[in-house]
């Protein structure tokens, strides 16, 4: 059977992920995070794509790229496993495939899903208990975000919400789970659920009608801390999407 073709993007930007085979690491120690993120930069300079951001973790890789020619994104990301496949064979003294037989890529479009995926991306570390803080992984691109650096393209997203909002999602540790395609990857009933435990087992319809500091009051908790969408929001509870982004 052959495969499915790759859906391409019409906004550029992709989140793709990766993984060694049979979940096998693919980093074994500090020195292959750095000749990795080094081979990822080299090929930047090269080929002009953006990198809006990464976590490179024990056995797979989160990358946010906007490639600047559709299409760019095949040869980039073969260009990129294949020498760093050679080096770790290489290295370990080692034979056969080292990254599983396709790697992952879907487009993502610059909505509300935007910034949670890349709040998603800088949080892996902790969901995994190496890290209690964004801050203290050293192999994602937080840090350029807040220290500064070449190989991350941080001026868009901080551009969308400002650097103060930024930084302060980011310390909303939620329980998000995003699929490759960059959204939140839940069914109309556990978005049901998921309010329905916020507001006492009322239906979230109900929500429309409250007075408005306390309908807006759960709106915000529904955003910040259950890591809704405003689209879920708007779906379950019937509010206007102008009115849930201003809450």
């Amino acid at each position: 059977m052959s495969r499915k073709a790759r859906q391409l993007s019409a906004t550029g930007f992709y989140h793709i992920v990766f993984r060694g085979i049979n979940r096998q690491h693919i980093f074994e120690e500090g020195g292959d995070f750095l000749y990795f993120r080094e081979s990822l930069q080299q090929l930047k300079d090269k080929m002009g794509f953006e990198l809006h951001a990464y976590c490179l973790m024990s056995n797979h890789v989160h990358l946010l790229i906007k490639e600047m020619n559709m299409g760019d994104i095949s040869l980039l990301m073969k260009r990129l496993l294949t020498k760093y496949a050679m080096y770790f064979n290489r290295k370990y003294d080692r034979n056969g495939a080292l990254i599983t037989s396709r790697y992952k890529s879907v487009p993502v479009e610059v909505d509300e899903y935007f910034i949670p995926l890349i709040r998603y991306i800088h949080q892996n570390p902790i969901k995994t208990g190496i890290v209690k803080k964004p801050e203290e992984y050293r192999f994602s691109s937080y840090l350029d975000y807040v220290k500064g650096g070449s190989l991350t393209d941080v001026a868009f997203s901080i551009g969308l919400v400002g650097r103060g909002e930024w930084l302060r999602l980011h310390q909303i540790i939620t329980n998000d789970h995003f699929d490759v395609s960059g959204k939140i990857n839940l069914s109309e009933e556990e978005i049901r659920r998921k309010i329905q435990q916020c507001i006492e087992g009322h239906e979230p319809h109900e929500v429309a009608g409250w007075h408005k500091p306390k309908r807006d009051a759960l709106i915000r908790r529904l955003k910040e801390n259950e890591g809704l969408s405003i689209r879920q929001i708007e779906r379950a509870t019937g509010i206007s999407r102008g009115v849930i982004a201003k809450s």
